[in-house]
């Protein structure tokens, strides 16, 4: 499921859409806020461009509302239907989870949205 050459691997690690060799960012920790959107100009080993075009991860965001949306959905479906918590605290539970969650998104998102315009080419190995 994560071999090297699929999607997944790629999203879920944030590694280089096309070799899958290296981290696309700087820092390795999302939490570290300051850090958490830095990334390299290229792949040091295939030399993929990660901005391919200018404001390219512009189109992340949509993806980031997708996942965001997702995320709340399932707090509040564990919180109010799993859990029975009254509907104040669900709610709280949907905003909890979507600022402790916030970091990763903002990377998954740019993840998956470079993912969907690069593929995996293992001739760059």
């Amino acid at each position: 499921m994560l071999k090297k050459g699929s999607k997944l691997n790629s999203i879920l690690t944030g590694t280089c859409p096309r070799c899958q060799n290296e981290s696309m960012y700087v820092e390795s920790n999302p939490y570290n806020l300051t850090t958490v959107l830095k990334m390299h100009e290229t792949c040091g080993h295939c030399g993929l461009r990660y901005q391919l075009e200018p404001s390219f991860f512009y189109g992340a965001m949509y993806v980031s509302y997708g996942v965001n949306v997702a995320i709340g959905i399932a707090a509040f479906v564990i919180a109010y239907v799993f859990l029975h918590l009254n509907l104040k605290i669900s709610f709280a539970a949907i905003v909890g989870s979507l600022v402790v969650l916030y970091p990763l998104v903002l990377r998954i998102s740019r993840n998956i949205y470079i993912n969907m315009f690069v593929s995996y080419e293992p001739s760059k190995k």
